[in-house]
């Protein structure tokens, strides 16, 4: 009999299994696939690699700007490119399941017999209390689906033997936008479509205007407000179906156990409960921010509420940092101005562009802007949106403002380095 089963070993997964083996509980992880879920092996990790590698190609053919002289023009690799991708994912995998030592892995499909045992690797377990992080995978569209070759997902992409000619990228969230970045960094001739009037929706305005001026500049062909049955997929060598994720439900029998499905995924309660008490879920298969930060976040709380159910934490923190690895990176938290407006919340909006900030200039990155929200009322900071030169690291201190509510005077008047990128947070609070 186990204190906690978990069944993913995903972001929400492994570090409610860390968090439960702090706190002393007998935990078995039930895994399918690989330790790290879709973030370390299909997700963030291969995907960033691959964009790292592909900014460091650019930078080299650009070494003429800095006063470096290139007289053999750099020759890209992609072969190498999946082997390093490859080697940062299993030597991060493996850390992951040094972490877990102590905590029993069974590699298995798991199905619920009730609400108090479970069937793994053809054995059945008991456990006190259960954990569903089971994660999601890519969508597919009625009329257009995954063959694995002419029409891949965001999983399947990671593993392509050779750039192609010509890339059709449906759907321009932030998925497809990072790997419009992506591919055409590497020489593809990239096309992204949208149904939506703008690039990743949802976010700041100005952002996705700016993200689809850069697109075009640099050659990707962006078409917003257009049906995916409007595209002719034969003129082009591959297709992205990148149109968001759906959660891991099936094939556990939740019903068995009582577990309670809405809309397409794992009801939960603010304590991440389930409509079973002792069944609680986390991560991706919630559906409410698919980030694997946030999943992380809920799996710490999903652990510390099972280890002492009379005082369960709510997992409410909605400040939760977006970060998108387009090239120029993008990242926002908190209120946007097109929120506020539907909140009918007064605001100010403080802005800076990057082409005022030294350290850009010294990075030849000076595309982009931070645009930073306060209340009108009382001055305090509710949200940041940024794109541009670091703006994945930039946000860290932009989501303590918001999460700590500081007023626009406190962070004004907070000492910045220079020359730095982060400088331009002070930049653009000054007083005009």
């Amino acid at each position: 009999m186990y204190d906690l089963i978990i069944i993913g070993g995903g972001w929400a997964g492994f570090n409610a299994a860390i968090r439960a083996k702090k706190l002393g509980l007998k935990t078995c992880l039930i895994e399918k696939a690989q330790i790290g879920g879709t973030c370390l092996n299909r997700g963030c990790i291969p995907t960033k690699s691959l964009i790292q590698s592909a900014k460091i190609y650019n930078l080299t053919r650009k070494s003429s700007d800095f006063g470096i002289d290139n007289t053999n023009p750099p020759a890209l690799n992609f072969s190498k490119l999946q082997q390093r991708k490859e080697k940062i994912v299993r030597q991060l995998r493996q850390g992951m399941e040094s972490m877990l030592g102590g905590t029993e892995i069974i590699n298995s499909e798991a199905k619920f017999l009730s609400d108090s045992d479970i069937l793994a690797a053809n054995k059945a377990f008991q456990a006190k209390s259960f954990l569903i992080a089971t994660g999601s995978y890519p969508s597919q569209l009625d009329d257009i689906k995954f063959d694995g070759k002419k029409v891949i997902s965001s999983d399947q992409v990671l593993e392509l033997k050779e750039i192609p000619r010509s890339l059709l990228i449906i759907g321009a969230g932030a998925i497809g936008c990072e790997f419009a970045s992506l591919f055409s960094c590497l020489g593809t001739q990239v096309t992204i479509a949208e149904k939506m009037p703008q690039l990743i929706p949802g976010i700041d305005k100005d952002i996705a205007g700016k993200l689809e001026g850069i697109f075009k500049k640099r050659g990707i062909k962006v078409m917003t407000g257009i049906d995916s049955a409007a595209l002719n997929l034969k003129d082009y060598d591959l297709v992205l179906l990148s149109i968001g994720r759906q959660p891991v439900i099936q094939g556990m029998e939740l019903e068995k156990a009582g577990v309670k499905i809405e809309n397409g995924r794992i009801a939960v309660d603010d304590y991440l409960r389930t409509s079973i008490p002792h069944i609680y879920a986390a991560g991706d298969c919630t559906r409410e921010f698919m980030l694997a930060h946030f999943a992380a976040y809920q799996g710490r709380i999903a652990a510390e509420n099972l280890a002492d159910p009379s005082h369960l934490k709510k997992a409410d923190n909605d400040c939760v940092p977006n970060c998108i690895f387009t090239q120029p990176e993008i990242a926002s938290v908190g209120l946007s101005a097109e929120a506020a407006l539907v909140k009918s919340i007064e605001i100010n909006v403080h802005k800076f562009d990057f082409l005022g900030s030294g350290m850009a200039r010294l990075l030849e990155e000076t595309e982009g802007f931070i645009k930073i929200i306060s209340g009108a009322k009382n001055n305090q900071i509710l949200g940041a949106s940024l794109i541009g030169p670091r703006a994945t690291e930039i946000i860290g201190i932009l989501t303590l403002a918001v999460t700590a509510r500081l007023k626009i005077s406190q962070l004004r008047n907070t000492i910045f380095a220079h020359p730095t990128i982060s400088e331009a947070i002070g930049e653009a609070l000054e007083e005009k």
